[in-house]
Parts: C-alpha cells; structure tokens; sequence
C-alpha cells in the first residue's frame, strides 16, 4: 500500500513540475553574501513521506527557481531544496546562512557522489547555545575543499510562509553579516525601548490614559518584530518549543488589537462613526479567535485568521476612521495619518518582496522595523501635539475660570461686607438677649429658690419659734431669781454694815439664806441659763443653715464641704420631716469645686420631693425612710438620695427634668425644681440618674468632680 502511495505521489509531483535539475553554484569571493535562490532546484512533497534516497534518485521531482529569494507560500508539505557547489576559491569552508529564523525544521544532507557524508539538523526551539553560531538564523558549515564539489540537499518543514533567504558566505563574512543585522535591529529596538520609557514617564506625570494604551502598542509592536526577526527565541524563550512555534502568531494577533485600541482611543473613533468602531471591534474578535485557534493548535487556521483581519480588514477600516477624523477637522488625525502611511508603505515593501516585485535587501528585509519605528515617533509627537492642544484649551478654560472665580470674588466681597455688617448688628441683638436669657436664668433660679423656701416659711418660723419660746419663758423665771438675788446682796451688806460680832452676822446670814433658799435659787438660775443657752444655739444654727442655703455667691467657683451643704438643707427642711426617719451614710470626702449655693437647691429639691414622695406613701404612719448616702470615686464624688416613697412609673422619669413637668397638686409646686436641679449638674461636668418603680420609692444618683475643668 505504501509503495502504491509513493509511487502515484511520484507521478503527481512529475506532472506537475516539468523535470530540471539545479545548476552548480560556482563559489566566488564575487558571491560572497549573495542570494543563490536562482541557483537551486525545489520539490514540495506534500505526501511528507518521500525521503533522501528517494530524491537522489528522482531528480526529475525538483524544478529550478527564478527567484534570488524564493517564496515558497504557506503550506504543511515538506521542502526539499536542492543546490551543488564547486568551491573555486582558496577558502577551505564554506558556510550556508539561511536568513530566516521561523522554520519548524531545517534539515542539511551534504552528498559526495551521490553519496550521503553527513547530516544536521536545526529544530525551532532547540537551544541557540547548540548552534553552529548562536544565532536565530539557520546556519551550517558545507566543509567543501578548495575545488572540491559537494551536493547538498535542504528539508525545510514550516507551518508558516516559507521563504528561501540563501545565501555562501566565509566564516568572516557571515560573521560580518549577522553582526550588521543584530546592530540594525538593536538600534531599533533601542528607538523602541526609549520610547515606551519616554511615554511612560509621562504617563506618570499627567495619567492620560492614551499614554498607557500607547505604551502597551509599543511593546507589542516592538516584541512582534523581535519574534519575526527571531530575537525573542534567541533571547527570551530559547528552550520553549511550543512559544517558539506560536508566539509569532500570538504577538502580531495582540499588535493588532493594541494598535485598534489606541486607535480607538487616539482618534475619538466612536465619537465620529459607530459603524466603523462597531467594525473594529469585529476585527479585535477576530484577532482573538486567532489566538484562541493557536491554543487549540489550529496554527494554520490561526495564521490565517489573523492575515486577514490584521493585515487585510485593520489597515482599511483604519483609513478610512482616520480620514474621517481629519475631514471633522480632528487635528491629530494629521499626525495619526501621515504615521500610520509610513508604517502601511514599510509593510507593502516588505510584502511585496517576498512576493519578488522588488529587489529582497537588508532594507527591504528591514522596512518594517524602519516604518514601525517612524510610527513610534510621529505617533509620540501626535501624542503630544494633543497634550499641547489639551492644554492650551485647559489655559483657555482654567482663564475663563479666573475672570468668573475673579468676579465671583468680587460679588462675595460685597456680600460678605453686607453679611458681616447683618451678623455685627445680629450678634449685638443675640448678646443682648443671652444677657437678658442669663439674667432671666439668675432670676428664675433665685426665685424658685425663694418660692421654694417661700413654701418652707411656716416650717422655718415654727423651727425657730420653739427656741425662741424657750428662751422668752426662761427669761421671767430668771429676772425674778436675779432680783432675789439682788434683796440677798442688800441684806447683806447692811448685815455687813451693822456693829453685830461676826458670830451674830454669820448666824442672820445662814437664816436669811435658809429662809431665801439661796441654793435652790443658785441651781434654778443655772438651769434658766442653760435653756436660754440651748434655745439661742438652736436658733443661730437654724440661721446659720438659712445663709448657708440662700447664699447668693453663686458666680464663683471654690472649695465647699458636701457634708455641710446637705446637713444645713436638712435643718430647713427639719420641720417637714415628721415620722420620716433619716439614715446618713457620709463617707470622709474632701472638699469639692462647685458652687455651694446651687448644689445647696438642688438638695433642697430632691430632699423636699423625697419628704413629699414618702408623705404620700405613709400619710402619718411610722415607716417612711430617706437614705442619704455619700463616697469617694477616683477623681469623683457621689451623693445617693434613696427613698421608700410613691416611687414613679417610666413615662414619669422620661419627663421628670422638662420645664414645668411636675405631678404635685396645684399651687404645691412649679415643675422647675428638677429642670433647674439638671442644669445645674450639667454646669458642674457632673450628672444626675434617676431609677424608680411605682410603689418602690426612689433613687437619685448624682456624680460630681473634685476638681472642675478650667477650659
């Protein structure tokens, strides 16, 4: 069966191309780094099955070029390239530069006599460092003797279009020629480097995001031409066979769609035609679908794919949008076009030169590096020229924007003068009334105070109309004993004056006195005394807590005995007590900054409420009790007023410290005794809990600094 396929193979490829055989290359310094493609004779076998001995013997399958360069097209046959030399110069090695760096497979047979002496062969992405020279380039040595002949045959496998770049060259001069070619590409990829490192410094600078498409267009652009040219495997991805076979494909799809999409982008595409965005768009997808045909291995389908809609469908619709742009009078469509024409003119060259429509050369193998690298430039100055129409339309805008913030100014001077004149006259208004507000708070204050005692008038007069009793009903007793006692010094001095002996007036004394009953009078006038004593004590105490409640020096600030401020309320209130007992639990505190005055009321109005409270509960009746309890946290003080009165239900707490709240009958209270009590804490940095449950009685928690803040 194998030998039926070869042999109708055989009998294809001879009708189709008309038998010949290669001329022999006759080598000369004069040939030297000249291509030779006129010289050798071709055979694609697209059976893939026809080995060397078969083509030795069938030279009739191979047919002469016309081509300095052949161009072999795209297919996956393998090629056969068939050429003998006579070396008829005095070098003794002759080498073979195949000046393409994108074969599958190159394969060299040198034949003595038709007879095989050796073979080497160069895969893609075997190891440069493996090569004869470690270049991209395929380059062997033929070793031919100075007027020697020697047959060589080339297997060229390559899934992409095969050209035929060959050329003879001396160890010196093929030496020469790839340093030519290495130095050319890197002062390209130099221009390249230094442009993508120039747009990106402004990138960073001003953030325009043109400047960071444009930097990703350059990479592209620039790794695209250093996949074609072989550079990329030779440096980057040596041993990666798979990127070495895929990447050319992969870097020209994605050049493609960076260049859409700054384009896009640069030219303001969408603004000016939808339907030629929408037709861009559609080129990048299928861009994409290329790079995924890649991944699937569909290589050729992939390649193209791409062709088409990169090298065909992009360039078009891309003229056109440009074109577009500059008719609208978009300035740097002038830029993108004249780039974008010289970029466009480098590819026709370089296409049109493997196809042989024009001379194949070191310039026109290098007019896409050339035409890229003048895009780079005029498009970075299209770059710029934009950014300098930016911003002189951002100086035209930030001026306009002057003269309105100026005249904007202007108008909230004048405004400010009128407002500030209003706020002067306002603020005089608003002083006048919070002087009017504090004195209306002093009065309101002062005078619930004296409501308040106003209340207590009854109580007070009775407290004090007691000792005061005391001392008018001892005051008769003791005037009639000190005129007894006035009768006895009378009678004793006329004793005293008389001519009796002593005995005599001794013994008249002793009766007088017994008669008198001198010492019951003696210790009646010291008990007299006492009384009056106690009952003047009482009263000035009564006084003395009186001032020390209704005390007015309000305003100021100083170090007050908590103890003394609630004892001197509780002697006001004494007579209000009745059966209510009253349990004190003071621990030792140190004297506290507040005024006393105002921490004095504010006793005086949860105390009376206590009393009140507590009389609602046990009427007369023995029971009621008021707990007031004192001490010391850290830099605190804490008064605890707890009582076993009516207590107060939820809604009652809510509202116990609002103005004018109160749940006493009419005309027994106000409702501002606890408003004022709350202010008054608040001024004290201090605060004030309530916690109470109807029937339970009640508990105020108030917490007061030592010492008051300054500020």
């Amino acid at each position: 069966m194998k030998s039926i396929v070869f042999f109708l193979s055989l009998v294809f490829f001879v009708h189709l191309h008309p038998a010949t055989d290669a001329q022999v290359i006759h080598f000369t310094p004069n040939i030297i780094d000249k291509y030779i493609g006129k010289s050798v004779a071709v055979f694609k076998d697209s059976s893939n099955k026809i080995g060397l001995e078969d083509v030795i013997r069938h030279p009739d399958l191979f047919h002469n070029q016309s081509e300095d360069v052949p161009n072999l097209g795209i297919s996956d046959a393998n090629n056969w390239i068939k050429f003998s030399i006579v070396n008829e110069s005095h070098f003794n090695q002759i080498i073979l530069n195949l000046e393409y760096p994108d074969f599958d497979k190159v394969t060299l047979y040198r034949l003595k006599n038709n007879h095989q002496v050796d073979s080497i062969t160069i895969r893609k992405g075997s190891p440069i460092s493996q090569r004869l020279y470690r270049h991209q380039f395929y380059i062997f040595s033929l070793n031919v003797a100075p007027l020697d002949t020697i047959t060589c045959f080339l297997l060229i496998h390559s899934s992409k279009q095969l050209l035929l770049p060959l050329t003879l060259n001396t160890n010196k001069s093929i030496i020469s020629s790839i340093t030519i070619n290495d130095i050319f590409s890197g002062i390209y990829f130099g221009i390249m480097l230094v442009m993508l490192l120039y747009n990106l410094f402004i990138y960073l600078a001003i953030k325009d995001k043109h400047y960071l498409l444009y930097i990703h267009f350059i990479f592209w652009v620039a790794i695209t031409q250093a996949t074609l040219f072989g550079y990329s495997q030779r440096f980057i991805w040596s041993s990666n066979l798979w990127l070495s076979e895929h990447m050319l494909i992969l870097t020209a799809a994605m050049s493609g769609i960076t260049t859409i999409i700054f384009a896009q982008s640069f030219l303001q595409v969408k603004k000016h035609s939808r339907i030629l965005n929408r037709l861009l768009n559609i080129i990048i997808l299928g861009d994409l679908i290329g790079i995924v045909m890649i991944v699937c291995n569909y290589k050729l389908v992939a390649y193209n794919t791409i062709n088409i809609t990169a090298g065909v469908g992009a360039p078009i619709v891309l003229i056109v949008a440009i074109i577009m742009a500059y008719v609208k009078k978009y300035r740097p469509a002038v830029y993108f076009l004249i780039a974008w024409s010289v970029f466009l003119i480098s590819v026709v060259v370089f296409v049109i030169k493997d196809a042989g429509l024009i001379s194949y050369n070191f310039w026109t193998v290098h007019a896409m590096q050339i035409g890229s690298a003048v895009e780079t430039i005029l498009l970075s100055f299209a770059l710029a020229d934009r950014i300098n129409i930016l911003r002189r339309e951002k100086e035209l805008s930030q001026a306009k924007a002057l003269r309105m913030a100026n005249e904007n100014t202007r108008l909230i001077r004048e405004q400010n003068t009128q407002l500030e004149i209003k706020v002067q006259e306002r603020t005089a208004d608003l002083n006048a009334t919070l002087e009017n507000l504090k004195q209306a708070e002093s009065q309101l204050v002062q005078s619930e105070k004296m409501s308040t005692l106003g209340q207590l008038t009854a109580g007070i007069a009775h407290e004090i109309n007691n000792p005061i009793n005391f001392v008018t009903s001892n005051v008769s007793p003791l005037k009639r004993d000190i005129e007894s006692i006035f009768d006895a010094i009378d009678f004793i001095q006329q004793i005293a004056a008389s001519d009796e002996s002593k005995e005599e007036k001794m013994a008249k004394i002793q009766q007088y006195s017994e008669e008198q009953d001198l010492d019951y009078l003696r210790t009646e006038i010291t008990h007299l005394i006492g009384g009056i004593h106690n009952g003047a004590t009482r009263t000035a105490e009564i006084v003395k807590g009186l001032k020390l409640f209704s005390r007015l020096d309000e305003d100021s600030l100083k170090y007050t005995s908590i103890k003394e401020g609630i004892d001197s309320t509780m002697i006001i209130l004494n007579n209000q007590l009745g059966n209510i007992k009253i349990a004190r639990d003071y621990a030792e505190l140190p004297p506290i900054e507040c005024y006393p005055g105002k921490l004095n009321q504010v006793f005086l109005n949860i105390l009376s409420n206590a009393i009140y409270a507590v009389h609602k509960q046990f009427s007369n009746k023995t029971g009621g009790e008021i707990r007031i309890i004192s001490r010391l946290e850290e830099e605190s003080v804490v008064i605890i007023f707890e009582d076993n009165g009516i207590g107060m239900d939820e809604g009652t707490q809510n509202k116990i410290f609002n103005p004018f709240f109160t749940t006493k009958e009419v005309g027994e209270g106000t409702g501002l005794g606890m408003s004022i009590s709350y202010a008054i804490i608040q001024k004290h940095n201090g605060s004030i809990q309530v916690v109470s449950s109807p029937g339970q009685g009640t508990k105020f928690k108030i917490t007061l600094p030592i010492h008051q803040d300054p500020s």
